[in-house]
């Protein structure tokens, strides 16, 4: 007979890529994992390097014990041990903190590569990916520009956009990892009414039945009617309008300077901006 009241070990694994070896992600890693109350939520299975593991704990004192493990089922929930699974993919002969590297670029995402292959098979509930360097990734000659590129690939979607969330601001890209000048040459009709549809739809999994969606402008005062630019009449004002149509509730194209304090305090659930950051 078991006591109801007595704490239940939690069930569901959430796999960790350690990011860059020489950068900040292993020891942001080896302190989260070091609070206990973070540890009655999952299990926490870490995917990099053992080596830059120990180094991370060691240099945040944070005494946990790194145990490699066979396979995400093989992942424990004692709160005082690092569960890894071990790449090896660091030569520690060539590695320092804080060089840019092409290996380094590589481990990162062969990391990110067996996370979403555990995920994909269904032997982790979740990942959650530690800060990589872009041009690392472009030393390594891997041909993505940031993680959204890589899930969407691996995982086979055709039809994605990069969602920022903390508290209640979210924000949902038209464009993420280009230029400016890129970015500009993007914001099309299509793609904005796409990128509503992808929020609205994502809002819904997260419990919002009837999603605010609010449209940002590409332009200084959202192009003020035409005289900083078109893009606002042209792309951006159908696509909110062929979402309404669709009784899908947005508004749009504001300014974004005005925007983003509304959204910050509530007034709507998701920004769709036309650029990354």
């Amino acid at each position: 007979m078991t006591n109801d009241s007595e704490p239940h070990a939690p069930s569901s694994v959430i796999a960790i890529t350690m990011g860059d070896p020489a950068g900040i992600g292993p020891e942001i890693i080896a302190k989260a994992l070091a609070h206990s109350e973070l540890r009655t939520m999952a299990r926490f299975l870490v995917i990099g390097d053992r080596r830059i593991a120990e180094r991370a704990v060691a240099v945040t004192g944070t005494g946990l014990e790194v145990v490699p493990t066979p396979s995400a089922a093989d992942t424990g929930d004692d709160p005082g041990v690092l569960y890894l699974s071990d790449l090896d993919n660091v030569d520690h002969a060539a590695f320092e903190y804080g060089r840019l590297s092409g290996m380094c670029g590589r481990a990162a995402f062969e990391a990110i590569d067996a996370a979403i292959s555990l995920a994909m098979g269904g032997l982790v509930d979740a990942t959650v990916t530690a800060p990589i360097n872009k041009e690392a990734l472009k030393l390594a000659g891997i041909p993505y520009a940031g993680h959204t590129e890589i899930f969407a690939d691996k995982t086979g979607t055709k039809d994605y956009a990069m969602m920022l969330v903390h508290d209640s601001l979210r924000v949902a890209h038209v464009s993420t990892h280009v230029s400016l000048r890129d970015a500009c040459d993007r914001v099309s009709q299509d793609r904005v009414t796409r990128v509503i549809h992808l929020a609205h739809a994502a809002l819904q999994r997260f419990g919002v039945e009837n999603p605010r969606i609010a449209v940002a402008g590409l332009n200084p005062h959202a192009g003020e009617n035409g005289l900083f630019g078109r893009e606002e009449i042209e792309e951006i004002a159908p696509a909110v309008q062929a979402a309404r149509v669709e009784r899908l509730n947005v508004v749009g194209p504001l300014p974004p300077d005005t925007l983003f304090p509304r959204a910050a305090a509530g007034d709507y659930d998701c920004v769709v901006a036309m650029y990354h950051d």
